[in-house]
């Protein structure tokens, strides 16, 4: 998960510098259709089998994924960018619910206390804030955290039936896809340069990479473990941002980033070592 979340940090620095060039609906498409091709060119190669006894599972998880990140995409556009990062980095907390509900996991109160730590930490180090007339993109951006957090349990549920981690990124792209195409129908295409390519190939890289290692995870993971470990895309991208635009950091911001840390030591301590193992 550590790994995914240095891949998301790297897919946001692509999402970034393609905003000058592309729209949100643009890039989520782009995204979705690079990384179909890389997972259908690996399919093909290996002569892997598409075909699957569990496809409305998939389906599941591919339109909540894609609803989430359309919701995301739409409260970045109407909210403080760290509001709407936060309110999308409640899927952790989310997960922890409905893995007690659905999954009749019963999770130990030092997991809890890590993901709760975590999700403390991201909002002091993003600092929130919801104006007046916002209520209801507040809303959407919450919403998009519920569910991711559904997501995620979609892809805790595929793992158990033994779905390897391309087959479930495949179906999770080509919802994206499918949806990401009709949201980009009433939008303003924009002319691919060579630059933007670069970016393109760079997002739909990146995040298909960060698919398959967080879907490796969640499928051979403790859940809760898994999702306080998520809270490292904060920090990643946090680093990109003091690296790549000079962005200054305050003693409160490390303190938070400390916080995120000591969340994952606390989570991956809290597995018993026969577990862990």
């Amino acid at each position: 998960m550590v790994v995914a979340g240095f891949l998301f940090g790297c897919m946001g620095v692509c999402v970034k510098l393609g905003s000058a060039y592309f729209s949100s609906a643009e890039l989520v498409f782009y995204r979705s259709l690079i990384g179909l091709m890389v997972i259908a060119l690996i399919a093909l190669s290996y002569r892997l089998p598409l075909a699957t006894p569990h496809w409305k599972m998939h389906m599941g998880r591919g339109v909540s994924g894609f609803v989430a990140l359309m919701l995301f995409f739409y409260a970045i556009t109407a909210l403080p960018l760290a509001t709407a990062v936060t309110l999308n980095y409640t899927a952790p907390l989310f997960l922890a619910l409905l893995s007690t509900i659905v999954l009749k996991e019963r999770p130990r109160p030092r997991l809890l206390f890590a993901v709760l730590l975590g999700f403390v930490g991201v909002a002091l180090l993003l600092r929130p804030s919801i104006h007046q007339g916002q209520l209801m993109a507040g809303w959407m951006g919450l919403l998009s955290g519920f569910l991711a957090g559904v997501a995620y349990l979609n892809v805790k549920q595929l793992g158990n039936l033994g779905e390897p981690e391309w087959r479930v990124v495949f179906y999770f792209t080509l919802a994206s896809t499918i949806g990401a195409g009709l949201w980009m129908l009433i939008h303003h295409f924009h002319p691919v340069t060579w630059r933007g390519l670069a970016l393109l190939v760079g997002l739909g890289t990146t995040a298909t990479l960060a698919q398959l290692a967080m879907t490796r995870a969640y499928r051979l993971g403790t859940t809760l473990v898994v999702a306080s470990f998520a809270y490292s895309t904060v920090i990643f991208a946090s680093l990109f941002g003091i690296v790549l635009w000079g962005e200054v950091l305050s003693a409160t911001s490390w303190f938070a980033i400390v916080l995120i840390i000591a969340s994952g030591v606390v989570s991956a301590r809290s597995v018993p070592r026969s577990i862990a193992r």
